[in-house]
């Protein structure tokens, strides 16, 4: 049987997050009438992630997990994740608790219509200032530059038609670019407002460094967008695998 939704979860050093991200998500996906896995990307963690991610490879034969020789980023997770998804659609989705669980059957709904469904975190539960703040600044910029005009690029709980987003040609730094990328393959856009909560465990991998490099990809964004579809593109070696458990 073919699978249908992959819920595709990128983690670096959550160890206090694995076990209640699987605990929330597992009674949330079991209910829906889909056939689905849970593939998780083990990005170079250097913590006790990978073991607790063994522990839950055993005792649930949906979960698959792909362990990253070394720490390559989330660009880098996201493309392995594309690569190694069976589901006609493909979730991402924050490793860290902040995205809701729940949110998943309606951004599923919405994708038999649309093509990329991106979450929009409208009452976020962030730092004002070093992430509410750059993240309103690179939501315009991005919009204006892109012409894909969603509020929350940055917004991890986003769900794809596998066809959109498995020939995109990645380079470092692309992934919060995702649906203006897609949008070149005419994909059709759409967001919806989703449930964002407060960190409990572990500590933010991102800050104010991030809108930077957001602005200086800006001057290369529409070339880098023609680039992502452009089958004479050479395809970036982004990561490279130490393990995968099926």
């Amino acid at each position: 049987m073919s699978v249908e939704l992959s819920i595709l979860i990128p983690l670096y050093n959550e160890e206090p997050n694995v076990a209640p991200l699987h605990a929330e998500l597992s009674p949330i996906l079991a209910a829906m009438d889909v056939l689905y896995e849970v593939l998780i990307i083990d990005d170079g963690s250097t913590d006790g992630t990978f073991d607790r991610l063994r522990q839950i490879k055993t005792a649930d034969p949906q979960t698959r997990i792909v362990r990253f020789s070394r720490h390559f980023g989330q660009t880098a997770a996201l493309a392995a994740g594309f690569a190694h998804a069976r589901g006609r659609f493909v979730v991402t989705f924050d490793g860290d608790l902040q995205n809701d669980p729940a949110d998943i059957p309606r951004l599923l709904d919405l994708a038999r219509t649309y093509d990329v469904v991106s979450g929009w975190r409208k009452d976020r539960k962030d730092d004002f200032l070093t992430r509410y703040v750059p993240s309103v600044i690179a939501n315009r910029l991005i919009s204006l530059v892109s012409g894909v005009h969603i509020h929350d690029v940055g917004c991890s709980l986003k769900i794809f038609r596998a066809e959109v987003v498995k020939p995109l040609k990645l380079t470092p730094g692309m992934h919060r670019y995702l649906p203006a990328l897609a949008s070149q393959l005419g994909a059709r856009v759409t967001e919806v407002v989703v449930n964002h909560r407060p960190r409990r465990f572990g500590q933010s991998k991102y800050g104010l460094s991030r809108t930077f490099r957001v602005v200086s990809d800006l001057f290369r964004l529409r070339r880098l967008m023609r680039e992502a579809v452009d089958p004479a593109t050479p395809t970036a070696r982004l990561y490279e695998v130490a393990e995968v458990l099926e």
